[in-house]
Parts: C-alpha cells; sequence; structure tokens
C-alpha cells in the first residue's frame, strides 16, 4: 500500500512538471497511460526504499500501540525473532529490486525517453482561433476573422501562401468559407466564397520599380491543407539505446572500458597536436628576426627585456598585437582540448555511477527496513500519523546524501566506489544503534525518560 502511494506521489509530480508538454496536443488516450506506465516504472528506485521504510515503521508502530510486541516480549519471544520474518521478506524484496534495476529499469528508461521526446516534440492540436493568426501549418499562415456556432462556417478569411520562400507575395482573402478535416483526418479543406487572390510578380524585370500584381478574383475556391505533421510520430529507440541510463550491469562494463580506451587514445593524440599548435604560433618572422640580429650584438643577444628595442612605434604595436593574437589563439585551443577532455572524464564518471545504482537500490532497501522497524517498536506509534513524518524525514536525508554523492560522483570529486555508497554507509550505523535500542528496551523516545535525566543533570549541577 505504501509502496503504491509513494508511486502515485511521484507520478502526480511528473504530470505537474510535463503539463504544458501534454496539454492540447490531441494526444490518445493510449499514449497518455503509455507514458505514465513507463514513467512510474522508472520511480521505483525513489519510492520503493520510502515504502520499506514506511511500512516496516508502521508494521512495527501498531505491534507496539496494541501492547502486541509487550505480550510477545512476555511469552519469551526477542525482537529479534520477531523481526526475522520480515528480515527474510526484506532481503527478497532487495533481491527482486536488483533484478529489477539491472533487468527492467534500463528497457523502461528507454520506452519512457523516448516516448517522452516524441510527445515533446508533437506539435499542438489544430486550433484556429478567432482574429489570431495561426501558423501551426507549414508554409501557411491563416487568419479568421469569426468562427460560427458550427465550428465550420467561417468569416473574413485571409491565407498567406508561404510555399515560394518569397514572404508576403501570394495572399488569398474571401468574405466566408467553411473549414472541414477529411474522413481520414489527414487534410484540412477550406471552402472560399466571394474572394479574391492576390499575387506580386517578383520575378519580373524591374518589378522593385514597377510593382506588378496578378489578381483573382473568384465566386468559389478551396484550398487544401495537409496535416501530416500533426500526427504522433516515433523516433527509433535505437537513437536513445547508447545511453548509461537504459544500460544493465554487463553492457555498462563494456561500454565503460570502450569509453576508457577512447580517453586514453585522445589524450595521447591531444599532446602532439598541442606541441604543433606552440610551434606555429611561437616561430619568429624571419624578417623582422634578420632585422633584429643585425641591429645587436652578440654581447646582447641574451637581453630579451630590449627585443623591441630596434623597431619603430608602429612595428612594435603590430608585433605586440600578433603576439596577444598568437597567445588567444593557443589559449582557445587549450581550453577547447580541455573541455573535450572533460566531457569525456564526466561520461565515464556517468557510467561508474549507473553501475553502482544497481547495488544500492538493493541494499538501501534492506538500510532502510532496519531504520524504520526498530524505530516502529521504539515510538510505538501506527497509521499515517507520526510514522510519516519521522519516515519523509529519513528518506529525505538519505536522499539528499545519495544526491550530493551521485552528483560528486558524476563530476568527478568523489570516486564512484564511495560517493554512490555514502548515503548507505551513512545510515547503516543508524539502523544497527536503533536495532540495539530496540532490543534493549531503551527508552530512547520516551518523554518522561528525558525528563528524569534532565532534573538529574541539573540536580547534580546545583548540588556542586
Amino acid at each position: 500500500m505504501t509502496f503504491f502511494i509513494a508511486l502515485f506521489i511521484l507520478l502526480m509530480q511528473f504530470l505537474w512538471k510535463y503539463i504544458d508538454d501534454l496539454v492540447g496536443k490531441g494526444l490518445e488516450w493510449y499514449i497518455i497511460a503509455e507514458l505514465l506506465f513507463y514513467a512510474s516504472s522508472t520511480f521505483v528506485p525513489l519510492a520503493l526504499p520510502l515504502a520499506i521504510l514506511l511500512s516496516s515503521l508502521m508494521t512495527f508502530g501498531n505491534l507496539g500501540e496494541n501492547y502486541e510486541l509487550v505480550a510477545m516480549k512476555a511469552a519469551g519471544i526477542s525482537l529479534r525473532r520477531i523481526m526475522m520474518p520480515l528480515i527474510v521478506l526484506s532481503v527478497i524484496i532487495s533481491v527482486v529490486a536488483f533484478y529489477f534495476s539491472n533487468n527492467i529499469l534500463p528497457v523502461a528508461n528507454l520506452k519512457f525517453k523516448s516516448l517522452l521526446y516524441d510527445v515533446r516534440e508533437q506539435k499542438l492540436a489544430l486550433d484556429i482561433k478567432e482574429g489570431i493568426f495561426y501558423d501551426g501549418i507549414e508554409d501557411y499562415i491563416i487568419r479568421v476573422g469569426k468562427k460560427e456556432n458550427d465550428e465550420k462556417t467561417v468569416r473574413d478569411v485571409m491565407i498567406y501562401d508561404h510555399r515560394d520562400n518569397k514572404g508576403n507575395i501570394n495572399v488569398t482573402v474571401a468574405d466566408s468559407g467553411k473549414m472541414e478535416l477529411t474522413p481520414d483526418g489527414h487534410y484540412l479543406v477550406f471552402f472560399l466564397f466571394n474572394g479574391t487572390n492576390y499575387v506580386e510578380l517578383v520575378d519580373q524585370r524591374n518589378y522593385k520599380r514597377d510593382l506588378p500584381q496578378r489578381t483573382s478574383h473568384f465566386r468559389e475556391n478551396f484550398k487544401k491543407f495537409s496535416l501530416m505533421d500533426f500526427e504522433m510520430s516515433r523516433t527509433n529507440e535505437d537513437l536513445f539505446r547508447s545511453n548509461y541510463s537504459m544500460l544493465n550491469l554487463n553492457q555498462l562494463e563494456v561500454a565503460e572500458d570502450s569509453l576508457i580506451e577512447q580517453y586514453k587514445e585522445r589524450r595521447s593524440e591531444i599532446a602532439p597536436s598541442l606541441i604543433r599548435s606552440m610551434y606555429y604560433y611561437t616561430r619568429i618572422d624571419s624578417a623582422k628576426n634578420a632585422k633584429y640580429l643585425a641591429e645587436k650584438d652578440s654581447t646582447t643577444m641574451n637581453d630579451t627585456t630590449g627585443m623591441l628595442a630596434g623597431f619603430n612605434k608602429n612595428e612594435k604595436m603590430e608585433i605586440l598585437e600578433e603576439a596577444a593574437q598568437k597567445c588567444r589563439r593557443q589559449r582557445e585551443t587549450i581550453g577547447f582540448y580541455t573541455d573535450e577532455l572533460q566531457r569525456k572524464r564526466e561520461l565515464i564518471h556517468k557510467h561508474q555511477a549507473e553501475w553502482h545504482r544497481k547495488f544500492t537500490l538493493s541494499f538501501a532497501c534492506f538500510v532502510l527496513f532496519f531504520i524504520g522497524a526498530p524505530l516502529g517498536a521504539i515510538i510505538r506509534r501506527g497509521g499515517l500519523g507520526l510514522p510519516v513524518v519521522v519516515s519523509v524525514l529519513f528518506f529525505v536525508l538519505f536522499h539528499v546524501i545519495s544526491i550530493t554523492g551521485e552528483k560528486s560522483v558524476k563530476e568527478g570529486a568523489i570516486d564512484a566506489n564511495y560517493g554512490m555508497w555514502i548515503a548507505s554507509a551513512v545510515l547503516l550505523p543508524l539502523g544497527i544503534f536503533l536495532t540495539i535500542k530496540a532490543t534493549t528496551d531503551s527508552p530512547l523516545l520516551d518523554a518522561d525518560a528525558w525528563k528524569k535525566l534532565f532534573r538529574k543533570i541539573f540536580k547534580n549541577k546545583g548540588g556542586k
């Protein structure tokens, strides 16, 4: 129950984020349903750890609130033995989570991101409004002055034809008309009445001086516009398949090895290229060098501070400007190569982070169970009140640490072996501590116990 609640909340967040890309495009219901299904599959890595934390806390909170834990402990059953069936269940869930993360999640990411790309690229549905120039149909701009109640009869129609890419040289104006879709929905047909077509003859000689124009009057006319661009087209999924989030463990290892080899090869190519460019930019012009050598004797050859002494002011300015340009070009070249290598390193780090993510999801489920179960036994509160608040606080802490570690890994600040596991490493000691306190019946969250402790501390200080 908690899993589907968390999944629903994350799905609603997705809808609010992409609502502008979904509304007004005339998408079929099954396309929206397919998109939501794949989106919900990609949210499992977030929803499952939260669900395990909340459900374990609620379960043991209910047992503690109804004194069932007290009854079992009075019968000689320890908390560890009470937790054992759920520990086995959490291990099974962790194994299933690993299988999902390695085999199902890459496929779900591929389907989701490719479909989301197609939906975002989809044009808005045909919607010609009164008094507004509509440019949704390629090569045409349509303006309708008024639409009757039947949504077909239109008044004061103006159509600009831009198929020749020469501006507004072909304009059709009509008093009234009807617009209808063909039965297959592939074309929009305008039946126009009592109108005029104006065409500027720009291909004739002396056009700009004479401004020739052809005018045609008509009682009835029709224009047909293709609506094929409004149909949903699917992009080839192979274009997205190489993304790191759409690969399993074996594919990630192969891709990472290939990227490392490419990085090393490219780095070995850059060094000679920089040396050649340095040689090119640091060569001295032979004529200027000859002039300098002729005016300097051998005793002052090493005096670099006077290298420009033999030139006039204009020549000095020219030499300095040329030197500054060469330095700027060299700096741009070095910056370009540095950015290229940085992008390659970041891509390698992303593959490494994705490889570790396959395991961190399973381990996170196991760790959060050992936080929720003993914490529920300690606070002894069930339902959706206090357990939800406590679960959200712990999950936010876990999520913030995970995101921080993952971002540091992708930027290369921390090794993936440490950064991707930092959240579990921080919460695992807390889970062990809470389990120990719960099994020893420690009054960790008992307000009366804390009051007695503080009274004893202040009393001792007062006595001293």
